[in-house]
């Protein structure tokens, strides 16, 4: 069980560095204007919203798997853990919004201003913590 926990946590690392760095780099996308840097971005969004889709997809994984290690009985009595499927699954949400972004910045689609990505970009800071909150404190 703790080589699953060990690689939830990495796996999640993983996603979270994407949730972060991916709206910072709508900000910087907002502020290119020549093609060359237009092009260079679109890959960098793709490659780094690949990355992030397979961290995000391993931290599931991983974290299914250690919920039916513990067993269903379990997992019923955890309120700490309902609330924190809750959290996950807002991010699951964002992370496929940010996927509609990338899609609009590559068919050079976007009309959104950087300010706009500043404050998204913030987002994930919410369920980030009240998600590590609720794993080590289990207030349920």
């Amino acid at each position: 069980m703790l080589w699953l926990k060990a690689l939830h946590l990495i796996f999640m690392v993983t996603w979270f560095a994407g949730l972060f760095y991916l709206p910072r780099l709508f900000v910087y996308h907002t502020q290119v204007s020549d093609a060359e840097g237009n092009q260079r971005f679109k890959i960098m969004e793709k490659k780094l919203f690949a990355i992030m889709t397979m961290g995000g997809l391993l931290t599931i994984i991983f974290g299914v798997w250690l919920t039916v290690g513990y067993g269903m009985e379990w997992f019923r009595y955890q309120g700490w853990l309902h609330a924190k499927l809750t959290l996950v699954i807002a991010l699951i949400a964002y992370h496929i919004w940010c996927g509609f972004i990338v899609h609009r910045f590559a068919t050079d689609r976007n009309t959104r201003p950087e300010r706009f990505y500043r404050m998204i970009n913030e987002i994930p800071v919410i369920p980030l913590v009240g998600a590590i909150i609720l794993a080590v404190l289990r207030p349920f």
